[in-house]
């Protein structure tokens, strides 16, 4: 009967232990993903501030100098580039020529689809087209 009692103890304490440590692994592995599911945050927040940010730069860029075009010259596009400039056209009511501009900010870099319209423009693959309905 002792054995008995002692086995159905350590049965017993051995449940108990591992219940424990269960618990502790999951009160652990909840901290662990708290603080994860907090640094996606914080990373979704930056990135759509730098987001926020370029979209304000786009629409002040024809303002600020340096930029390649009047103000006036150029219409807004927004993809697959950001504008489309007529040189000339306030100032000589002619266009000398048809800027394509693409706006980036801080270490932004060109898409796949804007450098595939770059290389289109460095290659003379434009065409005009009249489309009548």
């Amino acid at each position: 009967m002792e054995q008995l009692l002692n086995k159905n103890n350590l049965i017993l304490l051995l449940l108990i232990i591992l219940t424990v440590f269960s618990f502790v692994f999951l009160i652990i592995q909840k901290i662990k993903f708290n603080s994860m599911i907090k640094k996606i945050r914080a990373d979704a927040v930056k990135r759509s501030k730098a987001v926020i940010g370029g979209q304000m730069a786009e629409q002040i860029a024809p303002f600020l100098p340096d930029f390649p075009c009047n103000a006036a010259d150029v219409r807004f596009v927004g993809k697959p580039v950001d504008f489309i400039g007529f040189s000339g056209l306030a100032e000589a009511d002619r266009i000398d020529e048809i800027v394509f501009i693409e706006v980036k900010t801080g270490e932004s870099k060109l898409s796949e689809r804007e450098k595939e319209v770059k290389r289109a423009v460095q290659e003379k693959r434009i065409k005009y087209v009249e489309y009548y309905i």
